[in-house]
């Protein structure tokens, strides 16, 4: 069985996000409170700042963690539901370089997936993107395929054209579309009875990814 600790929040905050999706209320909540910050905020922070100490080792690159609050914020959503059923974490790098891919875990009781790369590029940096894909399209489409992870639609939608000054038939047409470049991959349930558990599966996640981050360091510039 997993030996890491942290089987434990994962059934409780499945249970806990199950029954909040049928009962998404504050006067639901907050007698609850309690038990979320105990047995699921708390266990999260401590295995995201466990992992940050790990990314940071492993990528040579100082990460830092973020637990995602469970209160939504409503005001420009359809959706007036104040609680997310989910518990998100992403670490990001330290420092303000735009092409830092961040790495995001996600928890709920339909979903157990990790994803990589970087969200909602823009203006300058998209710019640079795209030159980038132009000229290490190839070392790009072997380091994803390297992931094991799938490309992620979540983001920014592709444009419907590629992009000028670049040709229609561009051999990487479908990546130069695209305003994110992001992977993504199921946990399934197989760290359960892994040694070392979630921390050991989230961890080797992170290596899997490490040819992308290393090419994006070295050439997206």
């Amino acid at each position: 069985m997993a030996e890491d600790g942290f089987t434990q929040m994962i059934d409780d905050s499945n249970a806990f996000f199950a029954e909040l999706s049928q009962n998404n209320t504050k006067a639901w909540f907050d007698p609850r409170k309690e038990h979320y910050n105990t047995h699921i905020k708390k266990p999260a922070e401590l295995f995201a700042d466990l992992l940050a100490e790990d990314f940071s080792r492993i990528s040579g690159r100082g990460h830092k963690p973020k637990v995602f609050r469970i209160y939504r914020d409503v005001r420009f959503s359809k959706d007036k539901t104040p609680l997310n059923a989910h518990l998100h974490i992403l670490w990001e790098q330290v420092g303000d370089n735009p092409f830092a891919p961040g790495f995001f875990f996600a928890s709920s009781p339909s979903e157990l997936a990790v994803a990589y790369g970087i969200i909602g590029l823009k203006g300058e940096a998209l710019t640079r993107y795209r030159a980038f894909v132009d000229t290490w399209g190839d070392a790009l489409v072997a380091a994803l395929a390297e992931t094991g992870m799938e490309m992620s639609d979540w983001g920014p939608e592709p444009l419907k054209r590629v992009p000028q000054p670049y040709d229609a038939d561009h051999p990487h047409a479908d990546l130069l579309r695209r305003k994110s470049l992001l992977v993504h991959a199921p946990l399934g349930q197989e760290w359960r009875e892994q040694k070392g558990g979630l921390l050991t599966a989230v961890r080797k996640r992170f290596e899997d990814v490490q040819p992308l981050g290393k090419l994006m360091a070295d050439r997206l510039t």
